[in-house]
């Protein structure tokens, strides 16, 4: 169950929190990323904020299973944390390259903020519980 809650939260946290600060700071013209990018990804053509809304879901499902046995401050913190530096890191390191992207080190900052929101949302959406109706 914690990997399905992990994908939930952290595909929904991509749409809600991670694009909703991108939509914040290209706005602010403090980056050249649009938010909710809807080009065509290869090789299957979804749109690019659906490819980067799985990829958020993946990364929950890994966080998840990191922080499922942490206390909830600690949790909080791990979230945000390994969230901001995971992600991050491997977009920089693979992902940029992979699109040939050319890696500038100002987006690093940016980068870890994003992430770290989206570290944030998916910490806040873990905690929804969803309890079904008592019969009666």
């Amino acid at each position: 169950m914690i990997y399905v809650r992990g994908f939930i939260a952290g595909f929904v946290s991509t749409l809600v929190f991670h694009q909703g600060l991108l939509g914040i700071l290209y706005v602010m013209k403090a980056t050249p990323f649009v938010p909710f990018n809807m080009a065509s990804t290869k090789p299957f053509g979804v749109p690019a904020v659906v490819s980067l809304a799985f990829f958020g879901g993946v990364w929950g499902v890994v966080i998840a299973k990191l922080v499922v046995n942490a206390a909830p401050v600690k949790q909080l913190m791990k979230w945000i944390v390994y969230g901001a530096i995971g992600p991050t890191a491997v977009a920089v390191a693979v992902v940029f390259p992979l699109k040939g992207i050319h890696f500038q080190p100002k987006i690093i900052p940016a980068g870890l903020l994003l992430n770290g929101v989206w570290g944030l949302g998916c910490y806040l959406i873990m905690q929804i519980r969803i309890r079904p109706k008592a019969a009666g």
